[in-house]
């Protein structure tokens, strides 16, 4: 059986960005990896004054769960002290005894690794994938680097791959400025600003509490699927006059509850003295909403009736479902990370000037798909199809 190839990514990642990205996938494909691990380093001897761990940590998650292939890896940010790369080789390979490591490195690196500790049993610990860089320095002297190194020992894929340079610096004064992030993923982004990251004030009250419970109860896809909801919320809701921070607040909670087990979500229905439709009461797709609504009070101290009713509602619908109700509804299936189906493009131009037929478009369509996969539409749901083709909007 041949052994799995496993790339290595190491950065500060402060905040990880398109370029990180990039250089892994291209590496993925170059070198015929079968995954990336991505180490976000806890002390770097070369750094200071670095964003916490834990919030880079954070980060790297949810770009991570952007895409298959590549793994958030704690190897380096769980330890204490200096950390230098020959350690964390040494320990990878006892987490992975059976697979060939190859440690990624931009052609600006090339020139310093004979500086690295112990540099001899790096070469020795793996292969090196050189993912092109801008550099000074000329191709005869990095080819005869290269050379060097491989009398000594060394192991090296060169990847034929775009250049994507970005600037973790001026990529942190974008976001101190209110300026625009395209290297930046979604749900990144706004991490930096709920949790307000780089200067910038905490766009979310108590959000940094939120962010750590969050993050504490749901997986990594969800989290990140939740700040997702929470941009796009507020953008529907500065487009359609509506409150921005209550939109953002409703949209990061909208799911809290959604990786709880069914059984929990149920006790939390009976504790709160709820009485639900039985077909919800056994589906956690739908109840996730309800018990959502009580994760929310419960935990997060949420009391405006318009915030909870918008969590409440987001999964099946109902008659007479408020513009918020509905923002956070349309949020939750056209963020931008979320996988293409059939008229999400239409959903996603219908709702940046009428919420109403974005919406009906939305739920006609996510009946017709239960009934085509012979599953039945739930009654509320039809009964809110019904209500908004009565609106003035909708005609």
């Amino acid at each position: 059986m041949a052994k799995e190839r496993i790339g290595i990514l190491g950065g500060t990642f402060d905040p990880i960005h398109e370029g990180h990205i990039h250089m892994a996938l291209s590496a993925m494909q170059g070198a015929h990896l079968d995954r990336v691990l991505v180490l976000p380093t806890g002390n770097p001897p070369h750094k200071i004054g670095i964003t916490p761990a834990e919030d880079r940590w954070r980060m790297v998650c949810c770009a991570c769960a952007l895409h298959d292939g590549l793994t958030p890896c704690r190897a380096e940010i769980d330890r204490e002290g200096v950390i230098y790369t020959v350690d964390t080789l040494s320990i990878l390979h006892q987490d992975y005894p059976k697979a060939e490591l190859f440690y990624l490195i931009g052609t600006d690196t090339l020139m310093e690794l004979h500086t690295w500790r112990n540099f001899e049993q790096v070469l020795s610990l793996c292969t090196f994938v050189i993912c092109p860089r801008p550099t000074s320095v000329s191709p005869k002297v990095l080819a005869d680097e290269q050379w060097r190194l491989i009398a000594l020992g060394g192991r090296f894929v060169a990847l034929d791959a775009d250049v994507v340079d970005v600037s973790s610096t001026e990529l942190r004064q974008a976001l101190r400025d209110g300026q625009a992030t395209p290297h930046c993923s979604v749900p990144v982004r706004e991490y930096c600003k709920v949790r307000g990251l780089y200067g910038l004030s905490p766009r979310v009250p108590q959000g940094d509490k939120w962010l750590d419970r969050l993050f504490a109860d749901l997986n990594q896809h969800r989290f990140m699927h939740s700040l997702a909801v929470a941009h796009t919320a507020r953008q529907l809701a500065i487009a359609h006059h509506l409150d921005p921070a209550k939109a953002e607040a409703a949209g990061l909670l909208h799911d809290c509850a959604k990786c709880l087990p069914l059984s929990a979500m149920q006790q939390l229905c009976r504790d709160h003295q709820l009485t639900v439709d039985p077909d919800i009461l056994q589906s956690g797709a739908l109840l996730h909403s309800v018990a959502g609504a009580c994760q929310a009070q419960d935990v997060y101290g949420i009391t405006d009736p318009e915030l909870l009713s918008a969590i409440t509602n987001h999964t099946s619908g109902r008659p007479g479902m408020s513009k918020l109700d509905m923002v956070i509804w349309l949020a939750d299936k056209i963020e931008p990370t979320r996988a293409s189906y059939p008229l999400l493009d239409k959903v996603r131009m219908l709702a940046g000037f009428s919420l109403e037929k974005a919406l009906l478009t939305s739920l006609e369509g996510s009946a017709n798909y239960l009934r085509s996969s012979g599953k039945t539409v739930h009654p509320l749901t039809l009964q809110t199809i019904a209500w908004l083709k009565t609106l003035p909007e909708t005609k």
